[in-house]
């Protein structure tokens, strides 16, 4: 089944390339396309953080991984599938983040943490709801908080 998506906004962010690390103190706007309108942000100064859903447009379809890999490449770390990781090279080549609410523009929503690089087209703005986080404790296997160590944080 094939599925089309128009992205309805595009991350302005000081970060060009795609480092692994260090997203947690990047401040990025969320620039609405010309055929969305302005009000489709409002209510959402109401909220602390939002979730927001966008396309890995610079990976190509070569480089897609549809099996299992070793995260970032890391042989230390167990060859894992593609879905039981979030790198970037996923058979949709989507990312979701929920990044912290800085301010609501016109027509651009400013937010802290939004590991984008600058261009990346967004697919879809959510708010973050109590109600939607995990009901349950949270599971992961120590290879993922060891990937993960400086990811919103830079080592010292």
């Amino acid at each position: 089944m094939e599925i089309v998506l128009t992205a309805i906004a595009r991350v302005e962010s000081p970060r060009a390339g795609l480092e692994d690390d260090g997203w947690g103190d990047v401040v990025s706007r969320i620039v609405l396309e010309p055929g969305m309108p302005g009000e489709s942000l409002l209510g959402l100064d109401a909220f602390s953080h939002v979730e927001v859903v966008f396309h890995f447009h610079r990976i190509a379809e070569d480089d897609v991984t549809r099996g299992a890999r070793h995260p970032r490449g890391n042989a230390a770390w167990p060859r894992v599938g593609i879905l039981a990781q979030r790198g970037a090279p996923r058979p949709n080549r989507l990312g979701c983040t929920i990044a912290e609410v800085v301010a609501v523009e016109p027509r651009a929503l400013v937010v802290r943490g939004l590991d984008a690089a600058d261009g990346t087209p967004v697919l879809d703005v959510k708010p973050v709801m109590a109600e939607f986080l995990p009901r349950s404790p949270v599971r992961q296997p120590a290879w993922s908080t060891e990937l993960m160590r400086a990811y919103w944080h830079a080592p010292d």
